[in-house]
């Protein structure tokens, strides 16, 4: 076996027939494997041959970018992989569905591919026992609601779901222990009352949104960083320092404002309480003056 530990490929077109190899992947020295713009041109071949190689692989770090793939296999084994990265591909909801053997993966990208379900993603992590960051923005997610379960693992404590096409009811499912959740720039209009408590979570991003007002902390009592940049509040409520006594940081920014007197009092309370919005104040100007 070769002692290459580290090895990248880029820009690679394929051009011989794709066949079956049954390779040992033991007392091999390989880390790392970073594979970049890869055109496969052979069509007929078993998708299996391909995707076993990759899957298979005794290695922790692995990435396939921008290279138009539409399926992994799950190992057939428990894999030792730490850190797996998909970005720019073609992949779907079948990824890794009843897979048992991501046990020790702890940080799974798939920004930028085709997802379309919310639930069948969270159904995906829920064997993934030590996954703790998965980013799945820039994809076509959409959540239904509706009674509909979800079940992600219980160690993932930061999500991206940052540019998909999720709205209200995102907040259905959504995984219980999450620190860091960032839904920028989907459709979601309001953060329903009565959402599934998210006692851990200390990061919320809502910027570029459908908000006419300022979430509530109720279901987020941990909440210290919010930001809900160009949605479209007009005025802001000014119980939201009562509601959310933990948050340090409010970005509210690049909002059509209203001058008003609720936002004067909004203002007076900001300032009582110690200075919290950030960009102030020229992220903060009215677009609809009063009378």
């Amino acid at each position: 076996h070769s002692s290459v530990e580290y090895f990248n490929i880029n820009n690679v077109t394929q051009m011989s027939d794709i066949e079956h190899y049954n390779f040992d992947y033991s007392g091999t020295s390989m880390k790392a494997l970073t594979m970049k713009k890869i055109k496969i041109t052979d069509m007929y071949f078993s998708q299996d041959d391909l995707y076993e190689i990759f899957a298979d692989m005794n290695i922790t770090d692995m990435t396939i970018a921008d290279s138009e793939m539409i399926h992994m296999l799950c190992p057939s084994r428990k894999s030792s992989f730490r850190y797996l990265n998909f970005l720019k591909n073609d992949l779907t909801d079948f990824l890794f569905q009843k897979c048992d053997n991501l046990a020790q993966l702890e940080t799974l990208i798939l920004q930028k591919n085709k997802f379309e379900s919310l639930r069948k993603v969270s159904f995906m992590t829920s064997r993934m026992k030590s996954l703790t960051y998965l980013d799945m923005s820039n994809n076509l997610l959409r959540h239904d609601g509706a009674g509909v379960q979800c079940q992600w693992a219980k160690s993932l404590a930061e999500l991206d779901l940052s540019s998909n096409q999720l709205a209200d009811a995102v907040f259905e499912c959504l995984p219980a222990n999450v620190q860091k959740l960032s839904l920028r720039n989907n459709q979601i209009s309001n953060v329903p009352s009565g959402v599934a408590e998210l006692k851990s979570l200390e990061e919320l991003n809502l910027a570029s949104n459908r908000l006419a007002d300022l979430p509530g902390c109720g279901s987020f009592t941990s909440l210290q960083f919010l930001n809900v940049e160009m949605n479209s509040i007009l005025t802001p409520s000014a119980d939201f320092f009562q509601s959310c006594p933990r948050v340090r940081e409010l970005q509210a920014g690049h909002n059509p404002f209203q001058c008003s007197c609720e936002l004067q009092a909004f203002i007076r309370l900001e300032r009582r309480s110690g200075g919290k919005l950030f960009g102030w104040p020229a992220a903060y100007v009215c677009e609809y003056p009063e009378g």
